[in-house]
């Protein structure tokens, strides 16, 4: 079945571009109306628009001179407009032209007569609608006129674009305040649920201790204080855990000067990795400066995600470190199950699996990377990998020096 008006050949893309801009509908916006009454008084016109065009109808985002806030596609002159998309479309007399003199617009209490619109042809190629002007008699325009028009369109769509980029960051914005609400209340429900059980064994440690000492059993005494150091590391990290989950701000305002190395020995040390996995950190004394609490969070992923998924009879894993201007750089390189490059663009997606289970044949939650991402842009930095299936990965991440960043 014909359709009553003209369809640009490409009007399947054409729809799906103008939907992107999630324009239609929208309120009145003042930088298009200062548009609309700038084109009038170039042209010399009562009316002047800013068109857009779906399926059905020509709806205005910007009306000089007319209350009228759209018509039915099949009477509308920007239907023509966007055909030809390489210039503009005059019509000095709709009463005279074949196409128009039968349109209710024209023949009707609106009196179209004059028509002038530019084609709106955004970096895809698609015509989206018109800038047009329109009077109630016979008229012509310059070229000067019409080349000032021409731009005034080119205006237009430079206030669509923004309006979708300022929209598209908002859109991030949420994402990012949403990601960062599920990190806070991860926190605080983990934190308070393992400190619990974790201050019942720094407390039967502490008895045992004190019980061994008494019998003069020095061996399990020592044990019995390794324990208990142990669970005090990890009830100081879960206090700053709890603390970062009520002000999210204290994981970046509490800076540290910290020993890589020392702080990958107590991570290794509390982690009891297998017997066949081996673990190579840094030599000498690098401090950096920088939260303890994320800079602990970010390795303790990176080292157990590269001893879950290794499948090798002897695991290698290896931490490296060297600086970068005014950022630090660290790289975990394993010689695990690898990534499939087709896989390496979403790993730090939010609940990505890739379907894979682990060496203990347990599924992974699709947090983890997510979250060592968004810890790391906390921290001014970035995160990439390397990865061939089969062979390992490489994660190398940055963060900034001393990044010291407002509680707003």
């Amino acid at each position: 079945m014909n359709k009553p008006y003209p369809v640009p050949e490409n009007e399947t893309g054409r729809l799906a571009s103008l939907v992107a801009y999630d324009i239609m509908d929208t309120e009145a916006d003042v930088a298009f109306d200062e548009l609309t009454a700038l084109a009038s008084e170039i042209a010399q016109t009562p009316i002047a628009l800013v068109t857009l065009l779906d399926g059905r109808r020509q709806w205005f985002k910007s009306a000089h001179g007319t209350d009228i806030t759209e018509t039915p596609r099949e009477h509308a002159f920007c239907a023509h407009t966007i055909l030809d998309k390489s210039q503009p479309l005059v019509v000095s007399d709709a009463r005279k032209d074949d196409r128009f003199k039968d349109n209710p617009l024209v023949t009707g209490d609106t009196q179209v007569i004059f028509y002038a619109g530019v084609p709106l042809v955004n970096d895809d190629g698609f015509a989206l609608g018109s800038l047009c002007v329109i009077d109630h008699e016979p008229k012509q325009l310059t070229e000067t006129q019409l080349k000032a028009l021409s731009t005034l369109g080119k205006q237009v769509l430079t206030q669509m674009e923004l309006r979708r980029k300022i929209a598209q960051l908002e859109k991030s914005n949420h994402a990012l305040t949403e990601a960062n609400t599920f990190i806070q209340k991860f926190a605080h429900m983990a934190a308070h649920d393992i400190k619990n059980p974790m201050s019942s064994i720094l407390l039967t440690a502490q008895a045992l201790e004190v019980r061994l000492k008494g019998i003069g059993d020095e061996k399990s005494t020592s044990l019995a204080l390794m324990v208990s150091k142990a669970a005090k590391r990890l009830i100081n990290l879960l206090n700053e855990m709890l603390d970062y989950s009520k002000e999210p701000s204290t994981l970046l305002l509490n800076q540290q000067d910290i020993c890589v190395s020392t702080l990958l020995k107590n991570i290794v040390d509390l982690s009891e990795f297998p017997a066949n996995i081996d673990i190579e950190i840094p030599e000498g004394e690098h401090i950096v400066s920088t939260s303890g609490v994320a800079l602990e969070q970010i390795f303790m992923n990176l080292l157990n995600n590269a001893v879950r998924y290794n499948d090798k009879d002897n695991g290698q894993i290896t931490v490296s470190y060297k600086e970068i201007n005014d950022h630090y750089s660290f790289t975990v390189t394993d010689n695990g199950v690898g990534i499939a490059e087709n896989d390496i663009s979403r790993i730090f997606d939010k609940a990505v699996t890739l379907n894979a289970v682990d060496c203990f044949n347990k599924p992974g939650k699709g947090l983890g990377l997510y979250n060592v991402k968004l810890l790391i842009e906390k921290l001014q930095g970035s995160i990439s990998v390397q990865s061939n299936l089969g062979e390992g990965s490489a994660f190398t991440f940055t963060i900034k020096k001393g990044v010291a960043v407002s509680a707003a």
